[in-house]
């Protein structure tokens, strides 16, 4: 059982991104993960402390850092605007929202959030309300539910404007035969987080500027169900998980990664034995999702998941831990409790010995637990 209300703790994770994460910006972006953990859980105690609420409050905090790929730190489109993505799903209700290229949204962690809560109320004409809202409607929807909105050019940085100059006047040599790959730094997608709340629920959150230079119009993985993020938990408390996922949501979206994820983490239906989570995101990182992407052709299929899950301790008690596993270089995450409020904070890197083939001796993920109840 959950220990008694009193003794009862928030936890929080929050990621910046999975991709290549250079020294230039390795401090910005732990100083951006640290304040958004020590906001969220100190804004907890005197307001809505729910899962959800913690989600969103951590991940507003990132959108408004230059230093990452969402919200006013954005990636700008091919044709130099920014259009983001968001998404938050509640782990009791299985409650999904999600916004996707909305332009002019200060926080559209907190549209998406809107979004959510909309859905739950009931309609006058019996209608069935939507989870996801794109473009112009979701601008429209934003000022009906008095979420903040900017003019559109106020959501673009210095820093997404430098590297939209480079990148797009090498877009244009392309055309006369100069061939040039955007590098993994320049691609880093998705910031996000998972939370479990002093009544034990879990939630999920995630928020995206895009891929650089993506086409305007473009909805990656942080706007789509089942792809981003996830939560889902038993409704006696005792098992779930929430994830946040990060990387190329073109290919996270063939797999619908996240929804897998929580798939085969549910607790089998037979026993009362746990599922080895070590071994089911490698086998899905790597089986479900690098190897059919390399089939198709695709050389470095790039994902990151921070994962939240509930496990059993002494007797009854029940623990979260929380797990990374990314596929690409490196992956910023951020974790901390009312319990021990001072957020850590990592830059977590896959060692060169964990190549890049995929078979039966050699893996392409990196894996690790972190001691957040600890």
């Amino acid at each position: 059982m959950q220990a008694p209300m009193g003794e009862r703790r928030v936890y929080v994770a929050v990621h910046g991104g999975a991709g290549c994460h250079g020294v230039a910006s390795e401090q910005s972006v732990k100083s951006a993960l640290k304040r958004a953990c020590a906001r969220a859980l100190q804004e907890s105690r005197v307001d809505d402390s729910s899962a959800l609420s913690v989600v969103e409050r951590a991940i507003s905090v990132l959108e408004d850092d230059e230093c990452l790929n969402a919200g006013y730190g954005s990636n700008l489109t091919i044709d130099g605007t920014v259009e983001c993505d968001a998404a938050v799903m509640d782990g009791l209700s299985g409650d999904f929202g999600s916004v996707g290229a909305v332009p002019g949204v200060k926080n559209p962690i907190k549209l998406a959030s809107a979004v959510l809560r909309h859905s739950r109320e009931s309609d006058p004409l019996g209608r069935i309300r939507p989870m996801t809202l794109v473009a112009s409607g979701a601008h429209s929807f934003a000022s009906s539910q008095d979420i903040q909105t900017v003019a559109p050019n106020k959501m673009i940085s210095p820093r997404a404007t430098q590297e939209w100059q480079k990148w797009k006047s090498r877009l244009i040599r392309s055309t006369n035969g100069d061939q040039e790959s955007l590098p993994q730094d320049a691609m880093q997608d998705t910031v996000g987080a998972v939370a479990w709340d002093n009544e034990g629920n879990l939630a999920a959150g995630v928020s995206s500027g895009g891929l650089l230079l993506k086409y305007s119009g473009r909805i990656g993985e942080a706007a789509t169900f089942g792809t981003g993020c996830w939560a889902q938990q038993s409704r006696n408390e005792h098992s779930g998980m929430a994830c946040s996922i990060s990387g190329a949501g073109e290919h996270i979206m063939r797999g619908g990664l996240a929804h897998v994820l929580g798939e085969a983490l549910q607790s089998p239906q037979s026993n009362h034995s746990e599922v080895d989570t070590h071994q089911v995101l490698l086998r899905i990182l790597n089986q479900q999702f690098t190897e059919p992407l390399r089939q198709r052709g695709e050389q470095t299929p790039n994902a990151g998941v921070l994962l939240l899950t509930k496990e059993h301790g002494e007797g009854d008690e029940v623990l979260p831990r929380l797990w990374c596993a990314f596929t690409t270089d490196s992956m910023a995450v951020a974790y901390a409790s009312t319990a021990k409020p001072s957020p850590k904070v990592s830059i977590l890197r896959r060692p060169a010995s964990t190549g890049s083939a995929v078979d039966a001796d050699k893996s392409s993920v990196y894996i690790t637990a972190l001691p957040i109840h600890r």
